[in-house]
């Protein structure tokens, strides 16, 4: 088995594991909120700006944590916030500044036991490794490292996630490839 096909097939068994009834449950949120912001830390937040981005592509108003334009969050928002290792500081943070503006949270975790959990009121277990279980964490090391280094299989995880909830957004939502494609920037 080549190094290609080792991370597809630990990709696959991520999404063996995922509850997909909680990605509708997800979905659903982001339809009905009447604005999204988005948050992660480093590779995540990689992964989030993309799909903020493609959120816009749809004609939501979807932004990302931390950049100048994110506008406040309120009653009727989602907060979407993606905390693999189950605490960040600034995950921690922004959901409680979130959650006491009324805004509604969401986080997307690989440690249903982490700190950041009571904080939401919804939350997507993606069972993938990352930082706080790969070999390199001590007690809590995975008992089967990934292929992929560190928080990569998460993080590849995330990617795709994200872009089946975007699937199923469209879907729900009625939104085609075309409209999405008028609302890309032309600025590249």
């Amino acid at each position: 088995m080549t190094q290609y096909q080792a991370a597809l097939a630990e990709l696959g068994q991520v999404f063996d594991r995922l509850n997909d009834a909680r990605v509708d449950i997800v979905v659903e949120r982001l339809a009905a909120a009447r604005r999204i912001v988005v948050f992660g830390a480093g590779r995540e937040r990689l992964q989030v700006m993309g799909l903020a981005m493609r959120l816009f592509h749809m004609g939501l108003e979807a932004s990302v944590a931390g950049d100048m334009t994110a506008p406040p969050v309120g009653r009727g928002d989602v907060f979407l916030a993606v905390c693999g290792p189950g605490w960040l500081s600034t995950a921690e943070a922004m959901m409680r500044v979130a959650k006491d503006a009324g805004a509604e949270v969401i986080v997307i975790t690989a440690q249903p036991g982490g700190r950041v959990v009571p904080l939401a009121d919804l939350v997507l277990h993606l069972p993938a490794q990352t930082m706080a279980d790969d070999p390199g964490a001590g007690d809590q090391a995975a008992a089967k490292p990934s292929t992929l280094p560190m928080g990569s299989l998460f993080e590849g995880a995330l990617f795709v996630l994200c872009e089946v909830m975007v699937l199923r957004l469209m879907s729900r939502l009625g939104i085609s490839a075309e409209a999405m494609r008028a609302r890309h920037t032309n600025l590249e």
